[in-house]
């Protein structure tokens, strides 16, 4: 992209910790993916560690454009000392090569102007940042003038995004003005985070250790997950609409899948509680299309201007194709149930029980059904059951009575046992009275209920077979290219395998 305000990588990595030695650790480590790191001096434990710390990057020199930042608690940071403490620790980072400080407005609102902090800080270049921990204020355009009167030579603005609508009113700063550093904080704020290079924004951040905001991505996320410093005006744009939508595997899932084409295509979680604010995000993100996951499936229909016969008759949609800025609805959730139960319970004439009633139930109901099992309905919400049952010529299983039926294969179509519910099983071992069950979850791998269900000796399915199959069908709908599936499903079995890993599991 050539060079910029910061140099030629846009993507700085953020090196927070409490010791000097786990600052250089991290400062090592970061150098291997970009050359732009944000030093957050405020983080380290004390003034010696300040000391240890600098002494050592006066010794090492590295090669890369360093921003110290040295932030106070009014600010979102985690400094104790006074202005003439802070200004020191400033001063010396620029003697030992730190080319930026960045200043907050409420060090500079005591201390301010540009020219008084050039003349200590060894010819340093400013920015002048605000950060609102608490949402998006109203009056950024206002903020952004007071912050451009101190006379720095950028400036930033990082804020708490409360909705997706937020999120774009920072962007629009990036846009509106050069030498702007526009950070959408928030799960809410994630997609325009990844998003922020493409709309102008002068830097994106990614940390090297323990997050320093709320949202931040990984250092190794902004820049191999998301490759943020690639995408462009001619990326296509494409996300997973939920609540929640933070652990969703849909973004490796999907990016690995573009990365092993080689599209320029990138694939973002958005946690959407009001699906108009989504909506409304389409048209300037530039979205392509997406899927839907809970409890959007039903929701969405009404916004579609048409929709697949086969997903119409679900009542559930779970992958939209944006054309002409009209949205059109498919279910792949449908072949990804039958791909995953085909190869375990021959259907035709078997009987199976569905614990659920949502729209991913739905699509399990219509898609047994179609191949001939005898459909049973089990739920919270009797007349939501009542009406799936109905729906595909199928009966109602009062719970009370799963303790004394049996069933070919039993699906659990609900949440439970999902974060951050993953140490609940929907039903209770005596109610596992079957020859298979299938979760719907994917992560953890292994639910409690299939762990149950191992223990009473019956098979069990991992929701991982049907979000494969479901996942390389949208991809396909959007792309019009086979999918990689080989690439698409080593990333996300690896992904699992890890974090089975972190949690302890064998």
């Amino acid at each position: 992209m050539g060079e910029s305000l910061f140099g030629r990588h846009r993507i700085c990595a953020v090196i927070a910790a409490p010791t000097a030695k786990e600052m250089a650790r991290q400062l090592r480590r970061a150098l291997r993916f970009t050359r732009t790191v944000e030093l957050r001096l405020d983080y380290l434990r004390s003034n010696l560690e300040r000391g240890y710390f600098l002494g050592w990057l006066d010794l090492q020199r590295p090669r890369a454009t360093m921003i110290a930042t040295c932030r106070v608690r009014e600010a979102g940071g985690r400094f104790t000392g006074g202005l003439a403490a802070q200004s020191v620790f400033l001063a010396v980072a620029a003697a030992v090569g730190c080319r930026w400080c960045d200043i907050e407005m409420e060090t500079a609102a005591r201390f301010g102007t540009s020219k008084h902090w050039k003349r200590f800080l060894n010819r340093a270049r400013v920015v002048f940042s605000c950060h609102d921990f608490r949402g998006t204020p109203g009056n950024l355009a206002a903020i952004v003038r007071r912050l451009e009167r101190w006379g720095g030579d950028a400036i930033k603005i990082a804020t708490q995004c409360n909705s997706i609508a937020d999120s774009l009113r920072v962007l629009a700063l990036a846009r509106s003005k050069r030498r702007v550093v526009a950070v959408p904080m928030g799960e809410m704020g994630l997609p325009a985070r990844v998003l922020a290079l493409r709309e102008g924004s002068a830097l994106a951040y990614g940390a090297a250790g323990e997050a320093t905001a709320p949202g931040q991505l990984t250092l190794e996320e902004m820049k191999n997950l998301y490759r943020a410093d690639k995408v462009d005006r001619r990326t296509r744009v494409y996300g997973v609409i939920g609540n929640p939508a933070g652990h969703s595997l849909s973004p490796l899932l999907h990016n690995s899948g573009f990365q092993a084409r080689r599209m320029n295509a990138v694939y973002l979680p958005f946690l959407v509680r009001d699906v108009r604010d989504f909506l409304a995000a389409i048209a300037p993100l530039g979205i392509a299309g997406f899927s839907v996951t809970l409890p959007h499936k039903q929701r969405i229909l009404k916004y579609l201007h048409d929709c697949d016969p086969l997903a119409r008759r679900i009542g559930a949609v779970n992958t939209v194709v944006v054309r002409g800025g009209k949205l059109y609805g498919y279910n792949t959730d449908y072949v990804g149930v039958l791909r995953a139960l085909e190869q375990h319970v021959r259907l035709r004439g078997s009987r199976v029980l569905i614990y659920g009633a949502g729209g991913a139930a739905r699509a399990v109901a219509f898609a047994l059904a179609q191949g001939g099992a005898m459909v049973c309905v089990s739920a919270r919400r009797l007349e939501k059951a009542r009406a799936l049952a109905r729906a595909v010529g199928g009966e109602v299983a009062q719970r009370a009575r799963l303790r004394r039926e049996f069933f070919d294969a039993i699906v659990n179509a609900t949440p439970v046992g999902m974060h951050p519910l993953a140490a609940e099983s929907p039903l209770e071992p005596t109610e596992l009275n079957c020859r298979v069950v299938m979760d719907l979850i994917y992560c953890p791998m292994k639910t409690r209920l299939l762990e149950l269900a191992e223990r009473r000796g019956i098979e069990t399915i991992s929701g991982v077979q049907m979000f494969l199959a479901q996942g390389t069908a949208q991809w396909e709908i959007w792309t019009g290219v086979r999918a990689p599936e080989a690439a698409m499903r080593r990333a996300v079995l690896a992904a699992l395998r890890r974090e089975e890993v972190l949690e302890g599991k064998p």
